[in-house]
């Protein structure tokens, strides 16, 4: 008797998440963002290497990216790509490369930073941020070559749907809890809570989202943390599948 066998053997078919990751399916994007805050204490914070409330431009600037090493000029030569969007909200990145002071200043104007990295061979040897007007608004951590920030922007034209949220906490203090927060932002409004948990010292919330959240165009994303102690860790992801709208 013959063994059936599936189209998937046969190369005739590819999960369909698979086929968004390839860009197969016209219009729809995939996002996997994650944070980490190395230092939670009482007072809310948002999951980012850099610490305290994300504070985001309210307007498009250009961002200068700085290296905080103790030669600065050993970081001459670093390229660091910069992702995020324009003033229209659309989605823009500027590969810079630190010279003279360990500095480099984007031509592109961006009013969010969403993501940076070290595109190039050569590591720094600091942190480099990423800042305007003395406002940090992104951090390569030296070692990570790569932000760590949980939190992003929906594009213009696009509505996000979320499905998965990870959180993780760390601390070498017992009986300690974490409160978690997903919060979100859209256009002209406030910061609103769409997901609140506790989780102990040294715990994990995992959420798959049978049914994914919606958020519109603009929509700023974001986990916060706070802790009942101190000097505790908080890792954050998200996935989310973005799809552009339909014209009117």
């Amino acid at each position: 008797m013959a063994i059936p066998s599936s189209i998937t053997r046969l190369g005739k078919y590819e999960p369909w998440h698979l086929q968004v990751s390839r860009e197969q399916i016209e219009n729809h994007k995939r996002l996997f963002k994650f944070g980490f805050n190395p230092d939670i204490n009482g007072t809310e914070e948002t999951v980012w290497d850099a610490g305290g409330i994300y504070a985001y431009p309210s307007a498009a600037v250009a961002m200068t990216a700085t290296t905080n090493a103790g030669t600065p000029a050993n970081d001459n030569g670093v390229k660091i790509l910069i992702q995020g969007l324009d003033a229209n909200y659309n989605e823009v990145s500027q590969e810079v490369t630190l010279a003279g002071a360990g500095t480099a200043t984007t031509t592109q104007t961006f009013i969010r930073v969403y993501r940076a990295y070290v595109s190039g061979s050569q590591a720094p040897t600091g942190n480099i941020n990423i800042t305007n007007g003395g406002t940090t608004y992104a951090r390569v951590s030296l070692g990570d070559n790569q932000t760590l920030m949980s939190m992003w922007t929906v594009p213009a034209g696009y509505t996000a749907y979320l499905t998965h949220l990870n959180i993780a906490t760390g601390t070498t203090n017992a009986n300690q809890y974490i409160i978690v927060r997903l919060v979100a932002r859209e256009p002209g409004g406030v910061f609103r809570t769409q997901l609140k948990q506790s989780i102990g010292s040294g715990g994990v919330a995992d959420f798959v989202i049978e049914y994914p959240l919606p958020f519109p165009e603009k929509t700023d994303i974001e986990v916060r943390a706070l802790s009942s102690g101190s000097n505790n860790l908080v890792s954050s992801d998200f996935s989310v599948i973005y799809i552009k709208n339909v014209s009117a």
